[in-house]
């Protein structure tokens, strides 16, 4: 089957979808997303290259505005201050560099004359700014509409997905994996490398709100920039090493796309509680506003700076010396996913006497979830009282706990962050119900024979109780 053929029989293609494609038939994924749309529209490759180029005109005369004068009600005139910098302005990178100077001022230009949007005028940000970064490193005319083309794909995917506010679809959920595409495409990496990166790329992007809320000084430039770093750092080391990242990129995406729901619904109102006080306002507009209204705003914004003094100051009164901070090392990869239960499961092992029988582990869902990396560790403090920086006992915990005889249950609890550890022996039945907390810590409840003595021996284990 033919390139051509494969495509009409599979379009509207996927980034999975155009992956397959592309190591099938040994093509480049831009040679992929151009036939999809010789094929949807009739136009020829040549027709289609200056079209995509016709798109990012208005957004490329946008960067040039806020690079030479522009002024932004939320940025002022910092592409110009950077403009006028000599030689490297971030970092010696020349193209990332160059990047990242063309997206802040894609950004400028935004609030100057507006941004044609793709999910948003967010990503159109970097995108803009990485089309602008290779014009100028001299790439060639159909270089560049390809890797256009290849953006304005991928950005069509969130565009659709993008149903509400949240910058986890757009500037920095939209523009790190598809930065990251163009990076790759850019320098000549394979099919699977590129979807890798875009998989890496968009994980810490995932219900990320727009904390600027589109109207509080300077916090969007590390949003759109945000992009251009992540993605090009997640092209460059997957083209670097061999690392396995076993989530299609499809899957990512549709996690994104619900999450992004459930983040404007329970995480946005949170962000513009604390982000309200510092909205920028304009005196023609605020004029036509009662006084009523923005006496009732003051005494708002008074409150809200009043609770966020109160979390910091209960915040740093939790803290403790700077020259004992760190916790324990922890195996596994994850204080809170390992090392918190396992840590519950060494003050049940010092409660026991008696030679062991059976474990009871419940866990709540997430960590249930995560077993693969917590169990050894549990069965480590539990069985044997190895501490969380053991790795060799790690590795082997679990069979040589099999090789004893001892029973082991492993229960999906249902209580959130759950984490409850039994241990029955010939003489006796030890039991801790705690609750689960990054760092190595926990939340102790209860315990058998007693919840004094289970203190004890968190005090004499060092392990950090929190309430």
């Amino acid at each position: 089957m033919t390139l051509q053929e494969t495509i009409r029989n599979t379009m509207p293609l996927t980034v999975g979808e155009m992956v397959r494609i592309a190591t099938e038939h040994n093509v480049p994924v831009t040679d992929v997303v151009i036939e999809e749309e010789m094929l949807l529209s009739g136009r020829s490759r040549e027709e289609i290259l200056d079209l995509v180029m016709v798109e990012y005109e208005h957004n490329l005369k946008a960067v040039e505005i806020g690079a030479d004068g522009g002024e932004s009600i939320l940025l002022g005139t910092i592409a110009t201050q950077l403009n006028k910098t000599e030689g490297t302005k971030f970092f010696s990178d020349k193209f990332l560099d160059d990047a990242l100077f063309y997206t802040l001022a894609a950004q400028v230009g935004n609030h100057c004359v507006g941004l044609r949007p793709c999910a948003g005028t967010g990503d159109s940000c970097p995108y803009s700014g990485f089309i602008k970064a290779m014009m100028v490193n001299g790439y060639d005319r159909e270089k560049i509409a390809e890797i256009g083309a290849l953006m304005i794909k991928i950005g069509g995917l969130f565009r659709v997905g993008k149903v509400t506010t949240g910058c986890n679809m757009e500037g920095f959920g939209a523009g790190a994996p598809t930065v990251a595409a163009a990076t790759v495409a850019m320098y000549g990496g394979t099919p699977e490398q590129m979807e890798k990166a875009m998989v890496i790329a968009i994980s810490p992007t995932i219900a990320v709100p727009c904390t600027p809320r589109v109207l509080v000084p300077a916090l969007c430039t590390t949003h759109v920039d945000g992009a251009i770093m992540i993605g090009m750092f997640s092209a460059k080391l997957l083209m670097s090493v061999d690392m396995d990242v076993n989530v299609p990129f499809d899957v990512m995406l549709a996690m994104a796309s619900e999450v992004h729901v459930e983040s404007a619904r329970h995480v946005v109102p949170t962000v513009v509680e604390f982000m309200e006080p510092f909205f920028k306002r304009k005196d023609h507009v605020e004029a036509l506003v009662s006084d009523e209204v923005k006496e009732g705003e003051k005494k708002h914004i008074e409150e809200t700076l009043k609770k966020a003094d109160d979390i910091a100051k209960k915040l740093a009164t939790g803290t403790r010396s700077i020259v004992e901070t760190f916790g324990d090392a922890v195996v596994g990869g994850s204080s809170q996913a390992v090392g918190s239960p396992t840590n519950a499961a060494r003050i049940c092992h010092e409660l026991i006497e008696g030679d062991i029988k059976k474990l009871t582990i419940e866990l709540y869902p997430e960590l249930f979830a995560r077993r693969a990396i917590n169990i050894p560790g549990i069965v480590m403090g539990a069985v044997f009282g190895a501490p969380t920086s053991d790795y060799e006992m790690y590795n082997v915990s679990v069979q040589k706990a099999v090789e004893m005889g001892i029973e082991i249950d492993i229960v999906e609890g249902k209580e959130e962050s759950i984490q409850k550890i039994t241990i029955e022996t010939d003489k006796m039945t030890a039991m801790v119900d705690t609750l689960n907390r990054g760092g190595g810590r926990l939340v102790l409840r209860d315990a058998t024979p007693s919840l004094e003595e289970a203190k004890k021996a968190a005090e004499k284990l060092q392990i950090v109780l929190v309430d």
